[in-house]
């Protein structure tokens, strides 16, 4: 079984910059409540999006993947899936999880992604730190180049 996680920095980032500002207009203008519940907020989404996890199960014969704990969780089964690449991913693609003219894209760093293409023509881009190692576990997916291409 193969499962990695690829830690949120990016995001942390983002969320640290706006905490920051929320934090100085606190000390300049005191503290009231939609200041603290918007740290509150800020603390939240920094926790639900704390990373990525993707996960290779070769006995069930599935993909998974989802958002720190649990959360936009989704699983593919082995058959209903085409084929797998590795691509890389442009600033366009962003990070999250949204829908683009590639299909949807869950990604939190970096641009090294694994494109999965369904047999119903659903695609999906799923960010990694581990590109080789997602690949090989799913060896047996893997896009076979035509000799006649």
């Amino acid at each position: 079984m193969y499962k990695n996680t690829q830690f949120a920095w990016v995001i942390w980032l983002f969320l640290a910059f706006i905490a920051s500002f929320t934090v100085l207009a606190i000390f300049l203008t005191g503290s009231n409540l939609a200041f603290v519940s918007f740290l509150v907020i800020l603390a939240l989404v920094a926790f639900i999006f704390y990373g990525l996890t993707i996960q290779v199960n070769q006995e069930q014969q599935t993909l998974s993947w989802w958002f720190g704990p649990s959360v936009a969780k989704m699983t593919l089964k082995f058959d209903d899936i085409d084929y797998v690449q590795p691509v890389t991913n442009s600033l366009r693609h962003g990070i999250g999880m949204r829908i683009s003219t590639d299909g949807w894209v869950y990604t939190v760093a970096g641009f090294k992604a694994l494109e999965v293409v369904m047999k119903d023509g659903t695609k999906y881009r799923l960010g990694t730190n581990d590109q080789e190692n997602l690949v090989s576990a799913m060896e047996s997916k893997l896009k076979q180049e035509k000799s006649a291409e």
